[in-house]
This record gives structure tokens, sequence and C-alpha cells, in this order.
């Protein structure tokens, strides 16, 4: 169809899928850790600002949450239909752990998400933070074996291959604690907080834009200014052993990220910007720092790093996607730190709530976590191509043998589905972001009201406050 094979449109539709699918549960992860940690503050401290946070973000939750089961079942019909030789080959070893999801996850989460959305009332105070407490542990424990099944097709081990070419397991902890699954997990987790995170302080810095008197605003900000200052250093950190057993177990992938065509016996450049041509094998226009990568990733100044030149061509992964989004990822990590400390540095001057120039980069960088999110998955999945399962199954091989008008009729009722269902529910969503929190008590609020970024002389504030 128009010269575009079947395997490529396959390819496109889960591409569109999974980037559609990733962003809400990398959302709904942290956001139910927040809930929780909400929850719990307001058990424990007895303030109802924690609970009037809590409630704001509560209905923001159930929303991504339904869109992010809603996208994910459509996901993996695509396992049956564009990639039925794939499901056969690998069904033995995914089928269980994708099962173990729901069973022991999927099911926790929604066993208790009611009590937790509507019971409050009815169950109390105590059991309705145990009920928050469990949708968050299941929200993590779904990632977890997500994670696992994603982290064995990148490196497969403690698997046999039967007679009708299956790989069957041999050792389920080897499969389920595969060798980058600690990596793979900690990224990702930390990953979803820090997205959670930047959306809190977005949200948070859009109202006190407002109104800097806004307690509930207030808290939301200062948590998420902690959040990323804490979380943005552990996840740049994390990322470099993710990248260093990368290039143990995955070193085609690393060559792409870092644009090395040609081996470095003696110290390899870290290559900051440039465009990969891929038919000269070269990235021209590079700015780069002389033995930098060897330094990042053997620790070792004059290591030597082996380029794509001792790769077959087609065994190569496709250089320039891999190349453009790694960066995009590794610049937003820095952007996201630079907030963080920034935030940090306008608390302790006593400006956090009143610094509109820092609330402006917090609504900014508030969709960031999800572009960084999307771009780290293109990294991960373009990185291992040619394969599904690395070095073993090619995706040319795993592919369903379907026409390419087929999957292009699908692909397009997709995206059409797609952009209007989930459109309406992420406009949905900012809507109820950008409501006016609740401070149903006056004596709540303090400090002087700004409106469009005046502030009022003292005895206008002074009026405009309600008694306490």
């Amino acid at each position: 169809m128009f010269g575009i094979e079947a395997l490529d449109l396959a390819r496109f539709q889960f591409a569109f899928t999974v980037a559609f699918h990733i962003i809400f549960p990398a959302f709904s992860i942290g956001l139910a850790s927040y809930l929780a940690v909400l929850n719990g503050l307001h058990l424990f401290t007895g303030k109802a600002v924690y609970l009037r946070v809590f409630q704001f973000w509560k209905k923001i939750f159930a929303v991504a949450f339904g869109m992010g089961v809603v996208s994910g079942i459509v996901m993996s019909y695509q396992f049956g239909t564009n990639w039925s030789v794939f499901s056969d080959k690998t069904g033995p070893i995914l089928g269980p752990l994708m099962a173990y999801e729901v069973l022991s996850a999927f099911f926790l989460e929604a066993g208790f998400l009611g009590v937790m959305l509507f019971g409050r009332e009815k169950v109390g105070p105590k059991l309705h933070f145990f009920a928050t407490l469990m949708v968050a542990v299941g929200t993590l424990m779904s990632a977890t074996w997500i994670l696992s099944v994603n982290s064995w097709m990148q490196t497969p081990v403690g698997y046999a291959m039967n007679a009708d070419g299956q790989f069957v397991p041999e050792d389920w902890w080897q499969i389920v604690f595969n060798p980058s699954f600690p990596y793979r997990l900690t990224h990702m987790v930390l990953a979803a907080f820090l997205t959670t995170a930047l959306v809190v302080g977005a949200t948070g810095a859009y109202h006190l834009l407002r109104d800097t008197a806004n307690k509930t605003a207030r808290l939301m900000f200062s948590m998420a200014m902690w959040m990323i200052v804490i979380t943005a250093p552990l996840q740049i950190t994390a990322g470099d052993f993710h990248g260093i057993n990368t290039l143990e177990h995955q070193p085609a992938k690393v060559m792409a990220m870092e644009g090395h065509y040609d081996s470095h016996p003696d110290g390899a450049p870290l290559i900051l910007f440039g465009i990969p041509n891929p038919d000269e094998k070269r990235v021209d226009y590079a700015v780069q720092i002389p033995k930098l990568s060897s330094l990042i990733l053997k620790h070792d100044l004059n290591a030597p790093l082996d380029g794509l030149d001792t790769i077959d061509d087609d065994k190569e992964p496709p250089v320039t996607l891999v190349f453009f989004s790694f960066r995009v990822m590794v610049g937003l990590g820095f952007a996201m730190l630079a907030l963080g400390i920034w935030g940090t540095v306008q608390r302790f001057r006593g400006r956090l709530y009143v610094s509109e120039w820092l609330q402006r980069a917090a609504i900014v960088m508030g969709p960031m976590g999800f572009v960084a999110v999307v771009a780290g998955w293109i990294t991960t999945e373009v990185g291992r191509q040619p394969y599904t399962v690395y070095g073993l199954l090619t995706t040319a091989e795993s592919a369903s043998p379907l026409q390419a008008s087929a999957v292009a009729s699908s692909l397009v009722a997709f995206i059409l589905v797609y952009f209007a269902v989930f459109g309406a529910g992420t406009y949905y969503i900012l809507r109820l972001m950008v409501r006016e929190p609740e401070t149903a008590q006056g004596n709540l609020r303090e400090g002087p009201i700004r409106t469009a970024g005046i502030t009022p002389a003292p005895g206008v504030a002074q009026a405009r406050q309600p008694a306490e």
C-alpha cells in the first residue's frame, strides 16, 4: 500500500498506541503514591489542607487511571493481531508474567479503587488510608511486572527453546530478575515520580500566579519542588548505572545513543550535538568533548569503546532516531534538576510562593515529564532494533502474515478514535487542573493576594482577607 509494507505499518501502529498508553501509567504510578502520602499526612496531622489537596487530585487520578486501562487493553490485542508469531514464540514466558501482573497488581488496584474514590465516609479515615495505600502499591507492582516483561525481552535469560521454536522457562528467578530489570524498574519509577511532581508543580504554580495566598496551591507547589530536587539527581544517577548496564548487554544501542559510528581505541568523545549521517557513517556538525564518553561509560578517560563499524549494517538500530531521542531525554532530565535547584534557592530566600518566573518555568516544565518518558521509551525500544527479543528474535520474524491494507485500515481507526477519546479525556483532566482548589476555611488563606502579577497595597490586601 503506497509502497509501505505491513511490517512498517504494524510497527507504527504499536508505537502510536504505546506512546499514548505510556503517559497514563507514568502519571498514575506517581499520582497514586502522592495520594497515599497526602492521605497519610492528613490522618496523622489532622490538617484539612492535606485532605483538600487529596480530593483535588483524586478526581484527576480516576480519569487518568481509566484512560490508562483502556489504552492498555487496546494495545494488548495487537499482540494477537499484528504480532501473532511473537506471541506464539514468547507466550510460555511472557504470558505467565502478564497474568501475574493482572492477578497481583491490577486486581489489587481495582479492588481498592472504589473504596479510595467513594468510600471515605463509609469506611472511616484509617481504612480509607489503607485502601489508598493499596492502590499505590498496586500501581508499583504493576510497573514491576511490566518492566520485568520488557527487560526480559531486552536481556533474555533463564529460557530454553523447545521443538516448536518457542521460548520456554527454565529458571523463573532469572527470567523475572533478569540483568537489566533492576535498572529499568528504578529508572521508570523515578520517571513516574518526576512526571507527577512536574504536573503537580505546574498546577500549583498556575494557581499561585492567580493568588499567592491559596494555601492549597502552596502545598502542591512546595511538595512538588521538594520531590523534583530530590528525585532529579537520583534519576540522573540511575540513568548512569542503566547506561553502563546497557553497554554490557546491548552495546549497539549505546553506540547509536552516543553516535559512535567509529571505534575509539584510546578514549571516545561525548558528542553533545550533531546530525547523524547514516549514509556516510558519521555525525555531521558534531560538538563534542574528547574522551568524556569513555569516562562516563567506563570511568576511564582512555578506555576503548567499540563503534558501529563493528556491527553488521543489518544489525544496526536506527541511529538518527535513537541519537536525538536520547538527547531529548537527557536534556530534559538536567532541566528538571535545574528547576529543582532553582526552587530550593527560592525556598531558602523566602520567595518560593511569590517568584513569578519560577512559577512560569514550572508551568512550562509541567508536560516535560511526559515528553521525557516517551523519548526514553523511543531510545529503549528503537535502540533494541532489529530485534523483539534481543539477539534472538527479529521484528520481521515476529510479525503476523497480514496484508498492508488490513493493518492500514486499523491504524487509521486507532488514530481517529485515540485522538477523539483520549483528546477529550486529556482536555477534561486539564479542566480539572485549572479549576480553583477548594479553600473552604478562610483562616487557611494567608499572605497578600496577587492578581495578574500585581500585589495590592497592605491596606487593600487586608481588606480582602476573610475574617479569621
